[in-house]
């Protein structure tokens, strides 16, 4: 029986290091792969090609779609920051989905909404009960207030439906973007309009950042380390991770906090999946299904130059809750999709893309909880030695801590957010402390979500209670 025991314990905590060094290895390699885009990336986004596309009168209008439930102390900023963005033509459509809280008032209030006969496309089905439409007087804020059906799919269609421009741009309504944003997830339409059907840009975390009137003041980190090892996530994933897929035209995920795609596509389609838990991830998945389908020579980019600026979670309990549903809603698209997956009739999406995100992603935090409670009790009981266990801790913990390195030091020489030599070393300090603690309490977390999404319940988004952003009339040093 010991004898038994023993070749379990070690043969699973072999498997543990291979699976490690596999996962590692290949995000090393989507790493290689993205620096390569960055440095492209880099040369195309000079202020003189801006100006040009500023200029351009073939520079297609935007609608952004900005979903809003009880967004009170920040959908005024919010909005203004999209206001202030320097693009030629674009409008605002807000829905406020069942707002509890006084979000329609402040909108009101800010912009002298005006009740309007404006109607839905009649496109895409929603569910939601409309109740009214107001629009601004320039006409550039549109607001539809409309029942809550506790899923944001259905907020963002609504606000499809009542949009007028070809290309419409997703956001989160406690999003901030910076002044060329849309300039740059834009300019792969215009270089390339007969292929390109979608495209992101990255996201980071606002909190701590002084802002007025929705703009940012100052680039600076959280003051809790929660939302400091945050920003360092937001960095590997969007900085490395999504420029790596995008180079091979893998893209699975185009973020729900900043995305842009071609409006007719979308509603070719149907629309967003209305009861997704991951509608982002659903939307992006359903065009490469599509497109793969009916054998169209199409590209989904992501640009990483572009940041949109929101509020993450600030505290563990809602943080958990987050990504509970994050990987529930990982497993939804995986499941919806699955006919896609090791299917060579949609080429790397099918054999490579998918496959990675069933093994590495979904099935990560299974791995790592069983590979945290069985080499302890193999060291324990004396069937692991303390070499093997030091192996693990250098291969699963080492090797993360190094990629997380290598995401703010690119960061650092590619853009250079955050000005302050203090701030660097907050960053590596919360690269280091994000693999004692938060690290598995991350793992245990999305294993509470797939766990939810094989029992198949009836998970909602959930309320995130928002701070707002700081809002200053200056910054200080």
């Amino acid at each position: 029986m010991r004898d038994f025991l023993e070749s379990a314990v070690i043969g699973f905590n072999s498997f543990v290091i291979i699976y490690f060094l596999a996962l590692n290895s290949l995000y090393l390699l989507i790493v290689l792969i993205a620096s390569r885009a960055q440095r492209r990336a880099q040369r195309m986004s000079s202020e003189t090609a801006l100006e040009d596309l500023f200029a351009n009168p073939l520079t297609p209008g935007v609608s952004v779609l900005v979903p809003a439930y009880n967004e009170e102390p920040s959908i005024v900023s919010s909005v203004h920051s999209i206001l202030d963005l320097r693009y030629p033509q674009l409008e605002v459509v807000i829905v406020d989905d069942g707002s509890t809280d006084g979000t329609f008032d402040v909108l009101q209030h800010e912009f002298e909404l005006q009740p309007s006969t404006r109607v839905a496309a009649g496109v895409v089905e929603t569910v939601g009960t409309v109740n009214s439409v107001h629009i601004s007087r320039d006409g550039q804020i549109v607001v539809i207030r409309k029942e809550n059906a506790r899923r944001r799919g259905d907020a963002l269609n609504v606000a499809l439906e009542y949009s007028r421009y070809p290309l419409v741009c997703m956001i989160d309504a406690d999003s901030v973007l910076e002044k060329d944003a849309l300039m740059h997830v834009v300019r792969p339409f215009v270089d390339d309009p007969e292929r390109v059907a979608a495209t992101g840009g990255a996201i980071r975390p606002i909190n701590g950042c002084p802002t007025e009137r929705g703009m940012i003041l100052e680039k600076r980190l959280p003051k809790a380390w929660a939302p400091r090892i945050q920003v360092v996530e937001y960095l590997r994933s969007f900085l490395l991770g999504r420029v790596g897929w995008s180079a091979f035209n893998g893209l699975m995920i185009i973020s729900g906090a900043f995305g842009l795609f071609r409006r007719d596509l979308v509603q070719q389609i149907g629309g967003l999946t209305a009861d997704s838990l991951a509608e982002d991830a659903d939307l992006v998945n359903s065009l490469h299904h599509r497109l793969r389908r009916e054998k169209q020579d199409y590209r989904i980019v992501f640009v990483p130059h572009p940041v949109c600026w929101t509020e993450v979670p600030e505290n563990l309990k809602i943080l958990g809750r987050q990504r509970r549903r994050w990987s529930h809603g990982l497993l939804e698209v995986l499941w919806r999709f699955r006919q896609m997956i090791a299917n060579p009739r949609y080429g790397r999406m099918g054999m490579l893309v998918l496959p990675y995100y069933v093994v590495f992603e979904l099935l990560s935090p299974v791995v790592e909880i069983l590979g945290l409670i069985c080499l302890p009790l193999g060291v324990a009981f004396g069937i692991l030695n303390w070499k093997m266990a030091v192996l693990y801790a250098i291969v699963a913990i080492g090797y993360g801590i190094l990629l997380s390195v290598v995401a703010i030091v690119v960061d650092d020489l590619s853009y250079k957010t955050y000005r302050r030599w203090k701030d660097l070393g907050i960053l590596l300090v919360a690269a280091f402390l994000e693999n004692f603690g938060f690290r598995q309490l991350h793992a245990f977390w999305r294993l509470r979500g797939l766990w939810s999404g094989i029992r198949g319940s009836n998970a909602s988004w959930g309320e995130m209670p928002r701070v707002g952003f700081k809002e200053t009339s200056g910054a200080s040093g």
